[in-house]
């Protein structure tokens, strides 16, 4: 689970949009991209390479 307050701070790195937090999925998605990024242990990866379009 993903602190609230960091997920006010996230924006989507590629765009800078705001992200939409999948707690069973364990993705941040931004949906202007149709990117989804991964959380590993709790710490999410920002990276555009590591992103997976849905």
């Amino acid at each position: 689970m993903l602190d609230d307050e960091l997920l006010q701070i996230l924006a989507c790195p590629k765009c800078k949009g705001d992200l939409e937090y999948d707690p069973q999925g364990g993705w941040l998605i931004c949906h202007h991209c149709r990117l989804k990024y991964p959380i590993r242990d709790e710490i999410p990866v920002m990276l555009i390479d590591e992103a997976e379009e849905f």
